[in-house]
């Protein structure tokens, strides 16, 4: 697991769901019309004559085939880790602590990647910080959600993805921030969307050049999350 994460999350053209390569060298490469025409794994069209495509398209691999390979953030120590669990107030599951020490400190991953345990990493290019997990977690605490839920990663909008520090296996929960109103009597887990099993399923299966979306149901899935 381990293993396949690195390779994965040390590759530029892999580490997240989707990578930019600049018109230019497609329209230069492939010739315009490719550039043009409506395709599948092309997500969007960006500033800077960039086009997003899905990361397992054969433009991204010839693009960062001779890309340096390395961490977008380096690990971080054991120290470290226990430094952010002493402020989220839980240990860690030992597969997550085993990501940030041996894989990288966040920036990789589902949807947005996997948030940073430490404060103050900037990806080049980006003019704000990447997130932190453990600020994350305070933000998320104040405004009502429970304590066992870690955060893991944007899922756009108002959905985030919580690793759940409490329930056996670690569930990943996907969370509606906008799914849920306390004024109505509600709470966090009304805005609950999607429950996979376990931690491991969802990185695996995000390891394997899998979508963590395909699981994701539009319902709700009771536990004691």
């Amino acid at each position: 697991m381990i293993e396949k994460l690195r390779a994965r999350a040390w590759d530029p053209g892999l580490r997240f769901d989707t990578a930019d390569v600049p018109a230019a060298w497609v329209a230069e490469r492939h010739g315009g019309d490719r550039v043009e025409r409506p395709r599948g794994d092309i997500v969007g069209y960006c500033s800077g004559g960039m086009i997003r495509f899905k990361a397992r398209a054969g433009e991204v691999a010839a693009y960062y085939a001779g890309a340096p390979r390395g961490p977008l953030f380096p690990p971080i120590t054991l120290t470290e880790v226990e430094g952010a669990e002493r402020r989220i107030g839980r240990r860690l599951p030992e597969l997550l602590r085993r990501v940030y020490t041996e894989v990288a400190d966040g920036g990789f991953g589902p949807d947005g990647g996997l948030a940073s345990l430490t404060e103050g990493n900037r990806a080049p290019g980006h003019r704000s910080d990447w997130p932190s997990a453990v600020r994350a977690h305070e933000r998320d605490r104040a405004a009502g959600l429970p304590a066992s839920w870690l955060h893991l990663a944007s899922g756009g909008c108002t959905m985030r993805w919580h690793v759940s520090l409490l329930a056996i296996d670690n569930p990943v929960l996907l969370h509606d921030a906008d799914g849920w109103d306390p004024d109505q009597g509600q709470d966090p887990h009304d805005g609950l969307c999607h429950a996979t099993a376990s931690l491991r399923r969802w990185l695996w299966t995000w390891a394997g050049g899998g979508n963590v979306w395909d699981e994701a149901l539009d319902r709700h899935l009771p536990g004691p999350w």
